[in-house]
């Protein structure tokens, strides 16, 4: 099944094809021939979302799913939450996303904290929503090389680690975007 995952990121595309396995074809928006930037105006993950992939089917008439991701931090009463890629303004910067979240939580004791996924998927003229959360902290600072985003900085709940240590698939078992790839997956895979 030939199916397109609405974005460009090469990191987000590399794990959603290993959560999903080979027997679908993930099309990447430049493939497609989508070379603008998707419209991202909503108040809520599930808005955005669906903003996308229904850009994507009315643009272009392929079936595709996109997805909208936010890091809530308690402490921050749930912020940057669906501004998360935009924290710290344009352009787009994770290094300086990481240092406003770390500037704003210094001196408090409660990093509690978790990342939210919500997929979007237009299969025809039906759509269906999934929903992945991985609670966890955020670290005093960067640890690990590995991901993108606020990886470096988030320990995901029964670990000594962040993401950015783990491996690929050891993140993918765990990560809120795992988890709603795998409701994805299982849910194609039923059809």
């Amino acid at each position: 099944m030939k199916i397109c995952f609405a974005t460009n990121n090469p990191k987000k595309i590399e794990e959603v094809k290993a959560a999903l396995g080979d027997q679908f074809e993930i099309l990447s928006l430049k493939s497609i021939g989508c070379e603008e930037e998707l419209p991202e105006t909503g108040e809520t993950l599930d808005h955005n979302a669906f903003q996308k992939a229904r850009y994507v089917k009315e643009h272009y008439g392929v079936d595709c799913f996109a997805d909208d991701t936010g890091l809530e931090v308690i402490a921050l009463g749930g912020a940057p939450g669906v501004y998360s890629g935009r924290y710290a303004g344009e352009p787009r910067s994770d290094e300086r996303n990481m240092a406003k979240l770390l500037s704003n939580l210094q001196g408090s004791p409660d990093r509690e904290a978790r990342f939210r996924t919500v997929i979007a998927l237009i299969l025809g003229e039906r759509e269906y929503s999934f929903e992945g959360i991985a609670p966890g902290r955020i670290l005093e600072a960067k640890q690990g090389e590995g991901g993108f985003g606020y990886d470096p900085i988030f320990q995901p709940d029964g670990f000594d680690c962040s993401f950015a240590e783990m491996s690929m698939t050891e993140k993918n078992a765990i990560s809120h975007r795992g988890r709603a790839v795998k409701q994805l997956a299982n849910f194609l895979k039923s059809i």
